[in-house]
């Protein structure tokens, strides 16, 4: 079964932070376009970072700028998403995406396949 798997979630402090890992199982990630979107109770998707397959990344949302960065390991099949200076209003569930390409910054990619999100809660 082909399932993409996130990880790495949790509760943290204002200021904190985690790093979010996406994972195949079932087929290899390394040539796959892999984006990070969120969504919080009662608001909308929002895309947050998208990384090509040749490194390329493309930012979503100003407000992470400077905080969050994506990255892939393709020996370890796997892509990361860094979550520094985390806010309170970073907290949402974090889901990791195969698309077929990331888009300008101010597009909303078509999501192939999804995992099952990772929650993410800023508090203190």
């Amino acid at each position: 079964q082909l399932q993409l798997v996130e990880s790495g979630g949790g509760l943290v402090q204002p200021g904190g932070s985690l790093r979010l890992s996406c994972a195949a199982s079932g087929f290899v990630l390394d040539y796959y376009v892999i984006y990070w979107f969120r969504q919080a109770p009662g608001k909308e998707r929002e895309g947050v970072l998208c990384i090509s397959s040749d490194g390329t990344t493309t930012n979503y949302v100003d407000s992470v700028k400077g905080r969050f960065t994506i990255s892939r390991d393709n020996a370890k099949s796997t892509v990361y998403l860094q979550l520094n200076s985390l806010k309170p209003e970073d907290t949402a569930v974090y889901y990791c995406a195969t698309v077929a390409a990331c888009g300008s910054s101010s597009s909303r990619p078509l999501v192939l396949r999804r995992g099952q999100g990772t929650q993410v809660t800023v508090s203190s």
